[in-house]
């Protein structure tokens, strides 16, 4: 029986890899071991920024929210736990484009939160 050897299937993979480095500097993009070796860490970097992200954009949610209960002569904390006690069950994201978007809906749950406080 002939002895079977991985030619294509090995060159498939590098290619494969290499495509993926297309872009990267230098022989990043040219060299299989080099651009192998940036390809982990790039997804490293990429995994990283997923988790960064979430963090950021809760960050910006609150930022605007307390913007917006300042405007309403509240603060951040005491704005969610009155939230929290009327049963409004909004996240922060949502909470924010009404701070934008729609102030005076806005003002409008500012004030259900003072009441159940």
């Amino acid at each position: 029986m002939a002895r079977v050897k991985g030619a294509m299937m090995t060159r498939k993979r590098r290619n494969k890899k290499l495509g993926l480095a297309k872009g990267f500097w230098g022989s990043k993009s040219r060299h299989f071991k080099m651009a192998n070796q940036q390809l982990m860490k790039s997804g490293r970097y990429a995994y990283t920024g997923r988790k960064l992200k979430k963090r950021d954009f809760r960050q910006l949610w609150i930022t605007r929210i307390s913007a917006g209960a300042k405007l309403n002569g509240m603060n951040y904390s005491t704005l969610m736990h009155g939230l929290k006690k009327a049963g409004v069950e909004m996240n922060r994201k949502m909470l924010s484009e009404m701070a934008i978007h729609e102030p005076e809906a806005f003002t409008a749950l500012c004030a259900k939160a003072k009441a159940s406080l």
